[in-house]
């Protein structure tokens, strides 16, 4: 008797747009499917190293390593300190600590908050992604949807077809300006000054602090920290009233050259550690604060595109989680396609089965930024509030807000797969009924 076997369902094709961190970790975390196809397409017209620090909390360094990516998070890439704090708090006159942000529970040291050179986090993720999947030059200027799938227009002329396209790219999206023309950025009124060089520059300053350390003042702060291979990073800044016309730094764009002067100007009456960071960092580069003016209403459109990242929820970059959180939506939008579609899927999923996906993966991560954003904005506000009234700090009002922390253990150890198995539970498909996705994981 002569066996056929059955034949393989059609390959599911997925376009990432964008090749930031949010893009290659969902492209790596796809490659593992032999039945999906993903291709990646970046405006830029190179991938390099470039951008200034970038730290990673546990939640995005258990989900890498869940990835198979310890090359990525090691300590020869990426800087923990002693691994005993996610972030010191001190004073911007004595340098005394005023308080500490302690994992709640972390128990393994590749967990522990790690510190990178943004460009070599990036480069050690592209290496585990196939360079003939990534076209570059690809910049998005408009998609269409339609039920056989989603075609994307890139400025150059060209277009490509897929069934499935993901917004990956970041801050200004492409694709979120394509399906939300009316979307708008708001600008916090903050701008960084940020340096990235040799750490062999900090090496002769007395009482530097081994751990990252965040120094607290009345109108503004200032952070310094060892990366991974070598580096150091400080980070100042200034805010302002974003609604004045003539407001200072209001006409700077992002990664704009900056003057160092200022930067020791600002800071020439701090304590000495910070003064003498500031002597020897070699130039700084402006990047100016922005955030979503508001939520979007959603992040599925037309059942085959959705978005990630700084696409879907751009915070500022409030508390350093920008990353991890782009992260774990790559990863939650994995499991929530591998749950329509495992390895053993006899065929295709349904465009019904695309859209249950889409909205597992929302209905999984929004609430988690929606939260953050609330926080951001509401902290954004009282800021200019206090410039417009003329209303500074006390002494007393800082070292108190100091010693509390930030207490944002519920963001850097937040578990995507305990909220993507929640999400499961109680999701509910377009009609009503439970979709009994966890049966086929």
């Amino acid at each position: 008797m002569d066996f056929k076997s059955s034949p393989e369902p059609e390959k599911l094709n997925v376009a990432i747009i964008g090749a930031g961190i949010a893009g290659l970790t969902l492209a790596i975390a796809l490659e593992n499917h032999p039945l999906i196809n993903t291709t990646i397409y970046e405006k830029a017209t190179e991938l390099k190293e470039i951008g200034a620090s970038i730290a990673l909390g546990p939640n995005g360094l258990r989900t890498l390593e869940r990835l198979g990516l310890n090359d990525v998070i090691s300590d020869e890439n990426g800087y923990r300190g002693t691994g005993t704090a996610g972030m010191v708090y001190r004073h911007w006159k004595t340098n005394e600590v005023l308080g500490t942000d302690v994992h709640a529970d972390v128990k393994e040291w590749l967990h522990q908050t790690t510190r990178f050179h943004r460009g070599h986090l990036h480069g050690k993720l592209a290496e585990h992604v196939s360079r003939e999947s990534i076209k570059l030059g690809k910049k998005v200027v408009g998609i269409e949807i339609v039920e056989e799938g989603v075609t994307v227009t890139f400025a150059d002329g060209s277009i490509t077809e897929a069934d499935i396209a993901v917004g990956a790219d970041g801050l200004r999206s492409g694709v979120r300006q394509a399906l939300v023309p009316g979307f708008k950025l708001k600008w916090s009124g903050s701008v960084a000054f940020r340096s990235v060089f040799d750490a062999s520059l900090v090496e002769s300053i007395p009482d530097l602090p081994e751990d990252s350390a965040h120094w607290w003042g009345p109108e503004t702060n200032f952070f310094s920290s060892r990366l991974g291979r070598n580096m150091y990073t400080v980070v100042g800044g200034v805010t302002v009233d974003p609604d004045d016309p003539d407001a200072r730094f209001k006409d700077v764009a992002w990664d704009d050259d900056g003057d160092v002067e200022l930067l020791r100007e600002d800071y020439k009456n701090w304590n000495p550690v910070v003064k003498a960071l500031t002597e020897v960092t070699p130039y700084i580069r402006y990047h100016p604060n922005f955030s979503c003016s508001g939520p979007l209403d959603t992040w599925v459109f037309g059942d085959r595109v959705t978005l990630i990242g700084d696409a879907a929820h751009a915070h500022g970059g409030a508390y350093a989680t920008g990353g991890s959180l782009a992260i774990d939506d790559a990863y939650a939008l994995y499991l929530s396609l591998i749950s329509v579609f495992p390895v053993s899927a006899p065929e295709r999923p349904s465009l019904k089965e695309i859209r249950n996906a889409l909205e597992l993966y929302e209905s999984t991560r929004r609430p988690h930024a929606e939260k953050l954003l609330k926080i951001v904005h509401a902290g954004n506000n009282a800021k200019v509030e206090k410039i417009q009234n003329g209303k500074g700090e006390t002494d007393e009002q800082l070292r108190e807000r100091a010693a509390k922390g930030s207490n944002t253990a519920w963001l850097h150890e937040h578990d995507v797969v305990k909220a993507f198995a929640e999400a499961q539970g109680v999701y509910k498909g377009e009609n009503g009924e439970v979709s009994d996705i966890s049966a086929r994981l």
